[in-house]
């Protein structure tokens, strides 16, 4: 009896024990809790030295850089857009004009073969007024050298003023506005022909045929093509023995520069490393003659440039032209007549 009482009398003094520990338990935790929470806002600071600020201002320079590149970037794609842009309004320029141009030149070619024969001889009657033009100013810097006190003399060979007409080879050049270009005649009239011949079909229905081909060297050739109808009596009449028919035939071609500024001024053709230089090196003096095609404000120059060809072994043929008229041929016309 006095033991169960004595275990009665402990027991409500053990609960009270774990109720105190219990609490603690609990304030330590929350005290954990809150503990751990404040390390987690805290701001981390890092030691700071000497390698990790030149780090971070590297980095920032690179920033920096690539900022920079970037903004250049889109700088050089926008002057690329506006680049085509004006390509492509230029392309378009080109082509009205190219329309325009080739309207105005059927336009031409239709008023020149209403006037075919009194064009022709307005041609031959200027060319003529241009060679006695050539003559008098030449005449008239004798007349004023003579003139002038006498001085030393010299004596230099020149080729005799007797012209012979060319048949050989010949290399052709424009001198105008004090310039020499060379004319790829030769080549212009190989791309004729190949041209006329896949053309030629066209005229069975028109009396004549005008094209143009190249440019080329600086230079288009525009050709005429008629049409010839050739009766049996008319053959007969000249002695011909085969039937009549249709034949094609040259009526003219016309060079076309493609600039007012071609080629070299004459200073720098003379000298030792220009193009003319270059295209008579690959000539031969003894066969070749060089015909130049000579207009009113280059008469000066075509003599100093005649002076050099003959000291260089080359035969010379001046071609003189009125101003407006462009360098062409027929098959009623002459030939270059070389000194």
């Amino acid at each position: 009896m006095s033991r169960t009482r004595d275990q009665n009398q402990s027991a409500p003094g053990h609960d009270s024990f774990l109720d105190v520990v219990t609490n603690i338990v609990g304030i330590l935790i929350i005290l954990v809790m809150v503990v751990g929470l404040r390390a987690t806002n805290a701001p981390v600071e890092l030691p700071e030295d000497a390698a990790t600020q030149a780090a971070m201002a590297a980095l920032q320079r690179e920033q920096g850089n690539v900022v920079a590149v970037r903004e250049e970037v889109l700088k050089v794609a926008g002057e690329i857009r506006r680049l085509q842009a004006e390509r492509l309004a230029r392309e378009l320029e080109r082509n009205q004009l190219a329309v325009v141009q080739t309207a105005w030149e059927q336009r031409i070619q239709s008023r020149r073969g209403q006037l075919d024969g009194q064009s022709q001889q307005a041609f031959d009657l200027q060319q003529a007024v241009s060679e006695a033009r050539f003559e008098l100013e030449d005449l008239q810097r004798r007349a004023s050298q003579a003139e002038q006190p006498a001085g030393p003399i010299v004596v230099e060979s020149y080729p005799t003023p007797l012209s012979k007409p060319v048949d050989g080879e010949e290399a052709h050049f424009q001198l105008r506005g004090g310039r020499l270009a060379y004319i790829p005649l030769e080549e212009l009239l190989k791309r004729f022909m190949d041209d006329a011949r896949r053309k030629v079909y066209k005229l069975f229905e028109l009396p004549e045929l005008t094209d143009t081909v190249g440019p080329l060297g600086g230079f288009r050739l525009r050709y005429t093509m008629e049409r010839q109808d050739v009766s049996l009596e008319e053959q007969m009449t000249a002695g011909d023995r085969g039937g009549g028919g249709t034949y094609a035939r040259l009526k003219r071609w016309t060079l076309i520069p493609v600039s007012g500024e071609l080629g070299e001024p004459i200073d720098v053709a003379l000298g030792e490393r220009s193009e003319l230089r270059r295209i008579l090196g690959g000539l031969r003096p003894e066969k070749t003659t060089i015909t130049i095609w000579t207009y009113p404000d280059s008469f000066a120059e075509f003599r100093r440039l005649k002076k050099e060809l003959y000291r260089m072994g080359f035969a010379a043929a001046g071609r003189p032209l009125p101003d407006g008229t462009p360098i062409g041929g027929s098959p009623e016309g002459t030939k270059s007549a070389a000194q």
